[in-house]
């Protein structure tokens, strides 16, 4: 088979003996200058640095990962610096059988073993040898590996960019942030396209619908079931797990060996790693069904080497470095809108930007060489920068430079797999920017449900409000009740409005009330209210009388958009600040509050509607047309979760040689079909109609 366009040279098997060869050289010499600075580190002749720089080598290219199949879990946690305690260890054992050789403890041999990977790594730079193709040439190696493509129809690997819209992707392109995208486009091997996302334009709708086909009941990365009086949350593994049990039907994109990596979902792949859903199976505290759930490999691939792990930790600290450089740039230049990074971000940053990154590539290697159908693997360094940095911010196009060198070594790793595979990329959704909710109006969208249904002692801005804070909030006194809708809302809660008792608040509640009774929850430009003291989906004319200020408060609120509520009248309903959709009829009256959200706005709304857990009332911010910009109410920049903007178009990057969709792509399960179709073009089999949660194993 023909390497790829770009593919760069191979490692050739003299070029191999040369990078040895020169490696041994300047080992040998390495140690005798350690011999002169460093204390505790001997030698009496001249023969002895060369035997132990190849004692070294041994030890590093075999003793470890032989070593490291019982002590993975170990290297995986301390990120490989485990690694050079064996090594150094090794190192002190070997210098008592190499006579005149003296290494003082185990931490004068764990510096001799450190400074040697770093001489490893400084002769593979001088020799312009990239590792990967090393790793990638050694790996073609193993048994069952061939030189040949077999007749097995294409692998496909779906590679996501986590967070990064169509829009921005076009702007990436243009300023030459992603040469290999530019350069696959520009050769026409791929064609790029966008899809809608739904309603909740994030990673957990999106990447469940992706993946299983199905996205139904998902409000948002977090929200609250009344039933379990419980908050759920696609981060928590035992979350995710329950997420997916509800949504798969044992017939996922990656059913048939296919793998996934850094995922939420597993969408039923056989072979996972970083995969949310997949911890409680492999802690033992889930169910497993008819696939098993592997994972650990990927992580020793990458860890085997000791250099990888060196290079990790190194790359770790320099994107810390990096993020405490853009969050003081920032503050210096005044940027607006900004948010407090806080003390742990950095190392947010660094675990998602090289820790997971470095392990999901080497996953997908590996996954290729054993010729695995179909791969999945997601890239979440974007969508975390961009949260804190905002969407186009030269640090977070930094990372897309990452992103796409790494997209483009895996496309160059497809020529050294046993099968021909294509490479298509995607991602879950967009981002839009916005000034933050509570720092803009001075509260919380939580503070401001809780405020506006009469709870005692709310607190208003609790992190303090700058000037622009109260200036804002003065401006919300003014304006409120001018609004066609809230006038109307106010006119019949005054018809139908009686005192009440405070409802009853029940001791063993778990989940924290912004008021007796209601629960407010937030996810990204998403807001979700429920009142607990009533079973089902509550009503518009219950909410008026029980808390005849909320509805009239929340259209009125200029960061608020719209919200869908359910009337015994009228079926769902769009209220918003000048006007109101009545979906089951279509009927508009005043301004359609949905007509600055997007055509596809009223179905992606109603089909919310329909979901047995949707929330009593469904909160999406406030979306300006001309600035593009939208209030998130989480403390972001670069936010995503509802409609307005950008964050509800992702990008979709196929090869050229797949059928381009016939339609506008609209929700993650219409993606779904489409990537189904193309592994069924492609000659993969459809998989079985077996519910996993229906067989134990």
């Amino acid at each position: 088979m023909s390497p790829p366009e770009g593919a760069g040279r191979m490692v050739r098997g003299g070029r191999v003996l040369l990078r040895l060869l020169a490696v041994w050289v300047l080992t040998t010499g390495a140690l005798t200058l350690l011999d002169e600075l460093l204390v505790g580190f001997e030698m009496t002749s001249w023969w002895q640095p060369t035997v132990l720089a190849l004692a070294l080598g041994v030890l590093s290219a075999v003793v470890w990962p032989l070593i490291l199949r019982v002590a993975l879990p170990v290297a995986v946690f301390t990120l490989g610096v485990a690694s050079y305690l064996v090594i150094g260890a090794a190192l002190l054992l070997v210098s008592f059988a190499i006579p005149g050789v003296t290494i003082v403890n185990l931490s004068t041999a764990i510096g001799v073993a450190i400074v040697m990977s770093v001489v490893g790594a400084l002769v593979s730079g001088l020799l312009a040898i990239d590792e990967d193709e090393v790793f990638f040439r050694r790996a073609a190696r193993r048994p069952g590996a061939t030189s040949d493509t077999d007749d097995r129809p294409p692998g496909v690997l779906f590679l996501q960019v986590d967070g990064l819209g169509h829009d921005t992707l076009r702007r990436a392109l243009r300023s030459g942030e992603m040469p290999v995208f530019s350069r696959w486009l520009a050769e026409g091997s791929h064609r790029l396209t966008h899809w809608n996302t739904d309603w909740s334009s994030q990673t957990g709708a999106s990447v469940c619908g992706i993946l299983h086909g199905d996205s139904s009941d998902i409000l948002g990365f977090r929200w609250y079931e009344k039933d379990g009086d419980h908050v759920m949350a696609c981060s928590n593994p035992l979350d995710a797990a329950e997420i997916e049990r509800r949504a798969s039907d044992g017939r996922g994109l990656l059913a048939v060996d296919g793998a996934g990596h850094g995922n939420l979902f597993t969408g039923d792949a056989p072979y996972v790693s970083l995969t949310m859903s997949a911890v409680p199976v492999l802690s033992g505290r889930g169910r497993r069904g008819r696939h098993h759930v592997a994972s650990g490999y990927g992580y020793f691939a990458y860890f085997a080497s000791p250099v990888n792990a060196l290079r990790t930790l190194g790359g770790a600290v320099a994107e810390i470095v990096r993020e405490l450089r853009a969050s003081i740039t920032q503050r210096q230049r005044k940027v607006f809108p900004r948010v407090h990074r806080g003390l742990w971000f950095p190392f947010v940053r660094a675990g998602t930007n090289v820790i997971a990154r470095d392990v999901v590539v080497s996953a997908v290697i590996e996954d290729m060489f054993d010729g695995r159908a179909c791969v999945y693997a997601d890239f979440l360094g974007y969508d975390e920068v961009s949260h804190y940095s905002g969407v186009e911010r030269w640090d977070s196009l930094a990372v897309l430079r990452d992103i796409d060198q790494h997209i483009g070594r895996l496309h160059r790793a497809t020529q050294l797999a046993p099968r021909r595979y294509l490479v298509v990329c995607l991602s879950d959704h967009g981002q839009t920017q916005g000034w933050a909710f509570a720092d803009r109006f001075g509260e919380s969208v939580e503070e401001l449900v809780g405020r506006l249904c009469g709870a005692p002692g709310t607190t208003h801005g609790a992190t303090g409000r700058s000037e622009k804070g109260w200036q804002a909030g003065t401006v919300l006194a003014e304006a409120s009740g001018r609004g066609f809708v809230a006038n109307r809302l106010r006119e019949r809660v005054e018809r139908v409005r009686a005192e009440e008792p405070a409802p009853h608040v029940a001791q063993d509640e778990r989940v924290p009330r912004v008021a007796p009774g209601v629960v407010a929850v937030a996810s990204g430009h998403m807001a979700m209210v429920s009142f607990t003291d009533h079973e089902g989906r509550v009503e518009l004319e219950t909410i008026e009388r029980e808390f005849p200020d909320l509805l009239p408060g929340l259209v009125d609120h200029p960061g608020i958009g719209f919200l869908l509520v359910r009337s015994a009248e009228f079926g769902p309903v769009v209220l918003g600040r000048d006007g109101l959709h009545r979906l089951a009829t279509g009927v508009v009256l005043g301004e359609d509050p949905l007509a600055g959200y997007g055509p596809h706005a009223a179905d992606l709304v109603r089909r919310v509607d329909t979901f047995g857990n949707c929330a009593d009332l469904m909160i999406n911010s406030c979306y300006d047309p001309a600035t593009e910009e939208a209030p998130p109410f989480e403390p972001h920049v670069g936010s995503h979760g509802g409609l307005g903007g950008a964050q509800s178009r992702g990008f979709l990057l196929h090869p050229a040689v797949l059928p381009a969709p016939d339609h506008e792509i609209v929700g993650a399960g219409d993606l779904h079909r489409v990537l189904r179709g193309w592994l069924t073009h492609l000659g993969h089999p459809v998989p079985d109609a077996v519910r996993p949660a229906d067989v134990t194993s």
